[in-house]
């Protein structure tokens, strides 16, 4: 059984009727069979969405509502900055095992309320200001492009949605393909961590390597680089490719994501370098080398 998402997840999209919400419900309908079961919005409830297909979801009030309706096990929130925060803690509210939020630009203090509501529930949250989760030709949910993936072995998991696309891309052009890749967002308050995904890699039969895309800020990249290397000593281990973005950006300088700022001396990315090197895995000198690295790895 896949990680996260597989052929299995039912999922509710909060903000289906939206623009963005649309389109992207409309190319998960379209993956493989993607089962997308509802949508939720409380001035449009008892009506129904038509996809360009012509498949028709209902729309609920609530996602506990929708929940309760379809069995969905998984949300994905379309919905605006303002507001999104809000619809994360209503999948909470419902019980939702796993909820992905892709919206960009979430206040921090909303982030942090919701964490603080997170850690005392059984629900996992993927992002936000993330491209999502997709398992090859069974499940893909939030805005990665999935005819680039090929089903494989290699779990990928990266603060950068555009380098979770490249490193899915080559590791496709290498012929390795993908278990499942998952895009955790650069946000500084975030649901899911390095740790947490490397952690589910390493227990998957599925995954039979690793690639990680980190970036400059913040010290999740070396705690990730310590748990590896933990992990190791107990004889648990796979073969890894990473990759660390903002090599040459001046410090102090906001690069991309609002997690992506280098101060006091942490968060360079010499020093994640460093620590991934010292946990073996093998750090390519480029984006663009990630699946020739990767290959190296497994012949050596």
């Amino acid at each position: 059984m896949s990680i996260l998402v597989n052929k299995d997840t039912k999922v509710i999209v909060q903000g289906l009727t939206g623009k963005t919400g649309s389109f992207h419900t409309n190319q998960a309908l379209e993956y493989f069979g993607t089962q997308m079961v509802a949508g939720t919005h409380p001035k449009k409830a008892g009506t129904n969405w038509v996809s360009d297909q012509g498949v028709e979801l209902p729309i609920f009030a609530s996602a506990g509502e929708a929940r309760e309706a379809t069995g969905a096990n998984a949300s994905v929130v379309y919905v605006p900055p303002a507001g999104a925060a809000a619809a994360i803690e209503e999948s909470i509210d419902a019980g939702i095992e796993l909820i992905i939020c892709i919206t960009e630009g979430v206040p921090v203090m909303d982030m942090v309320r919701v964490k603080a509501k997170l850690d005392k529930s059984s629900s996992r949250l993927i992002g936000p200001n993330c491209p999502g989760v997709l398992t090859p030709e069974e499940c893909k949910i939030g805005i990665m492009p999935g005819k680039i993936f090929k089903k494989g072995n290699v779990g990928i998991v990266s603060r950068s949605g555009t380098l979770t696309y490249e490193a899915v891309f080559q590791t496709t052009n290498e012929g390795l393909g993908q278990s499942t890749a998952v895009g955790i967002g650069g946000d500084p308050v975030k649901g899911t961590e390095f740790i947490d995904m490397l952690e589910m890699f390493l227990a998957d039969d599925e995954t039979e390597s690793i690639i990680m895309i980190g970036e400059i800020g913040g010290s999740a990249e070396e705690e990730a680089a310590q748990f590896i290397k933990d992990e190791a000593a107990k004889g648990r281990k796979k073969p890894m490719a990473g990759f660390i973005a903002g090599r040459t950006a001046p410090p102090g300088r906001t690069m991309g994501h609002a997690g992506a700022i280098v101060s006091g001396g942490e968060g360079d990315a010499e020093s994640k370098i460093e620590a991934m090197e010292s946990a073996g895995i093998k750090v390519s000198p480029s984006p663009a080398r990630l699946g020739t690295t990767m290959v190296e790895v497994l012949k050596g």
